[in-house]
């Protein structure tokens, strides 16, 4: 060591160099002055001096360098004065372990006491030099460092914990919010499933309320018809009896055949809504078509069944039959289910001014049993769907518990009200009441002349009734109980001056009694001048009738007794000379008249032909709507009367084709004119107004019904007749 020329100090090294040098010289070493500030730069430690001291020297305790700087004085000349072992004893041989692990080139460490503190003092060898470091560490200082770490480290673990708590609690919050979201749409999943449910179940109710009104309204027409079919088969020598049983079977069916086009328009049951088919119909076809229908049910029960009909002025009237005949069909069918075996039931229809007014009438219909009755609780639920009394009266009565339903309903969207009254153990009254609106043009003056009418009926009611309706028809009737009572009266009144009296005989069910009466006032009645004798009867006479006129009947009216029936059926015998004008389609002469029928189906064509046929028209076939469409085109003008237009056909269907025909009005005048009538097993309501959407003038439906084709064919051929003229 020395300085410089600045006097700064500087280390001296040098290592023996031989060089060859000018002049022929040769060196002998190396030599560099390096600052002790270079040093200290080059050679420090990095640590942290305020926690390690450190020295570098020499194996000979010299001073390389030192935390403080460099210094000059020699290590080993202060080691065993300054630090002490451990126990408080002065260090001893503590430079000659050190020398001693520095010549042998191993590293050395010893714990010492330096100032009364604990030190610890490692010692290695620094790789390429003969230099040595001295490392010193204060164990206060390591364990303030120790302390310092560990708060540290508590601070870094609560911050990490408080971290980790914040994450966890993030995840919670997200979680939470998760499964809230998942909750709600569970829930709403939920409500979705229970209104789905709900739905089901509306379904299912839907579903059973079809099939049980199906089961409910389609058995009845059924049991009329598999009845009188089976009694036609047991009587086919009787022509009488076969007759009888086959226009009961046509009534029968044609009820029937309005059931089903109303239940298969699902969009009655699926909406809720009834489309009432709303047209001319006669209160007394209407009882009559009941009475037949219900009979067989009757009977089979032994029943009574009574029908009174008031003094009706107006029987033409605009409704729905089917629907209205729907109404009555229940009511009577449940009586007949919950009247004992021999019991009695009432149908009673009058008529009253309407508060609609003058052009409608108020209709009220009855119907009465004597049967189990119900409680006064169940009557306020008895119009409510699938209720039935739960006793054991009824156990064995089938139904679903939808008639009644099904009846108020109809009876709602008609406009009009019913009413039950009831008695435990005694019966129920039905009551409907209807508001119809008149047919004006259909209302004919019903009089004949005055003359006396003989009135022998045993039940008063039906009495009064009848002769309250001989009374409005203009006649004068005598009311009696018993045939025999009425042979009084025919004698005492016989030498009376004026028309002979007619005798109207109520036989109630046909048989041997009925026969006993007939012959009776016959033999009182006997002579030229006998007055008619006609029996009011409940049924058909059928193989009786040729023994009843054998025994001297001159005609029959059939109950219950409308004004009409009286009039027509009685007018014969007060004005011989006037014909039975009783309205009746079978009348109406269509002979002559050329049909075009359109029809795919070689079956129905047969059928159709044979019908129509039957009644003087001319049909030809036309096997679909392109051939339908080309006939007519080839024709001449005017060849054809009318169109029979099948809907479902190939190649082109009776809508196209009536479209087809329309279009050849510029072609040919009778185009735009011709009458084409829907026929076909497409009864809905959107099929009909599509039929004259395309141009059509009307609809019917299959099976065909004769008299409604007629009916239809000479309403639009009277028509086109005017229009011609």
């Amino acid at each position: 060591a020395g300085r410089d020329a600045n006097g700064r100090p500087v280390v001296v090294m040098g290592v023996p160099v031989s060089y060859p040098l000018g002049n022929g010289r040769t060196s002998l070493a190396l030599v560099a002055g390096l600052p002790t500030s270079y040093l200290n730069e080059t050679l420090a430690v990095n640590v942290d001096a305020s926690i390690v001291d450190y020295s570098i020297i020499r194996k000979d305790g010299s001073f390389i360098l030192q935390s403080s700087g460099i210094v000059d004085n020699n290590y080993f000349d202060r080691v065993d004065s300054l630090y002490q072992d451990i126990d408080g004893e002065a260090s001893v041989g503590f430079a000659a372990g050190l020398q001693e692990a520095m010549a042998s080139g191993q590293d050395y460490t010893r714990e010492v006491l330096i100032s009364g503190q604990r030190w610890n003092l490692y010692c290695t060898k620094l790789p390429s030099s003969e230099w040595h470091l001295l490392l010193y560490m204060s164990y206060n200082v390591l364990d303030e460092t120790v302390d310092t770490l560990e708060q540290r480290w508590n601070v870094v673990s609560l911050g990490g914990c408080a971290l980790i708590l914040g994450v966890l609690l993030l995840v919670f919050v997200g979680y939470f919010r998760l499964t809230r979201r998942q909750l709600r749409a569970l829930d709403e999943a939920r409500r979705s499933a229970d209104a789905a449910r709900r739905t089901a179940e509306q379904a299912s109710k839907a579903k059973s309320e079809f099939l049980s009104n199906m089961s409910h309204d389609i058995r009845t027409p059924m049991n009329g018809i598999m009845g009188m079919t089976s009694i036609a088969i047991a009587n086919l020598e009787d022509t009488h009896q076969v007759h009888s049983c086959l226009k009961k079977i046509n009534v029968s069916s044609r009820h029937l055949m309005g059931l089903i086009n109303d239940i298969l328009d699902m969009s009655k049951i699926e909406n809720g809504k009834l489309i009432l088919n709303t047209e001319p119909m006669s209160l007394r076809e209407t009882i009559q078509n009941v009475m037949t229908i219900i009979s067989p049910q009757l009977q089979e029960r032994g029943q009574e069944f009574q029908v009174h009909v008031g003094d009706i002025p107006c029987e033409s009237v605009c409704g729905d039959m089917v629907r209205i005949s729907q109404i009555l069909l229940n009511l009577l069918g449940n009586a007949v289910k919950f009247t004992q075996d021999g019991g009695c039931i009432q149908l009673s229809l009058y008529e009253e001014a309407s508060l609609k007014g003058s052009g409608y009438i108020r209709a009220h219909f009855h119907v009465q049993d004597n049967g189990i009755g119900m409680t006064e609780a169940f009557q306020k639920k008895i119009f409510d769907a699938f209720v039935r009394e739960d006793n054991a009266r009824i156990q064995k009565a089938h139904g679903a518990g939808l008639g009644m339903t099904i009846t108020k309903y109809i009876v709602d969207v008609m406009g009009g009200s019913i009413q039950v009254k009831s008695v435990l153990g005694r019966g129920s009254d039905f009551h409907v009441i209807l508001d119809l609106e008149k047919i004006p043009a259909q209302e004919t003056e019903l009089r004949l002349p005055e003359r006396d009418a003989l009135l022998i009926e045993r039940d008063p009611r039906t009495a009064q009734e009848a002769s309250d309706t001989l009374t409005s028809i203009g006649l004068r009737p005598v009311w009696v109980q018993e045939a025999g009572q009425g042979c009084e009266w025919l004698q005492q009144s016989g030498g009376r001056d004026g028309p002979i009296p007619l005798i109207l005989l109520d036989c109630g069910t046909p048989g041997p009694k009925a026969l006993e009466d007939i012959r009776l006032l016959r033999r009182c009645t006997g002579g030229e001048a006998a007055p008619p004798l006609i029996l009011l009867c409940d049924g058909d006479w059928g193989g009786l009738e040729i023994q009843a006129r054998s025994a001297g009947v001159s005609g029959f009216i059939a109950k219950p007794l409308f004004r009409s029936s009286l009039f027509y059926g009685l007018r014969p015998f007060v004005e011989p000379d006037a014909l039975q004008e009783v309205p009746d389609q079978e009348a109406i002469n269509l002979s002559g008249i050329r049909i075009l029928l359109a029809e795919d189906n070689e079956l129905n064509w047969e059928v159709a032909n044979e019908l129509l046929s039957e009644l003087g028209m001319t049909l030809e076939w036309a096997e679909d709507g392109q051939v339908c469409a080309d006939k007519f085109r080839q024709s001449e003008p005017g060849w054809y009367d009318a169109v029979l237009m099948d809907l479902r056909m190939p190649q082109m269907t009776g809508y196209e084709a009536a479209r087809a025909i329309r279009a050849m009005a510029e072609e040919r005048p009778d185009a735009a004119g011709i009458p084409i009538i829907a026929m076909s097993a497409d009864a809905f309501t959107d099929d009909v107004q599509r039929c004259m959407d395309c141009g059509m003038n009307a609809h019917t439906s299959k099976p065909i019904d004769v008299q409604e084709v007629v009916r239809l064919l000479d309403r639009h051929l009277h028509h086109r007749s005017s229009w011609d003229a």
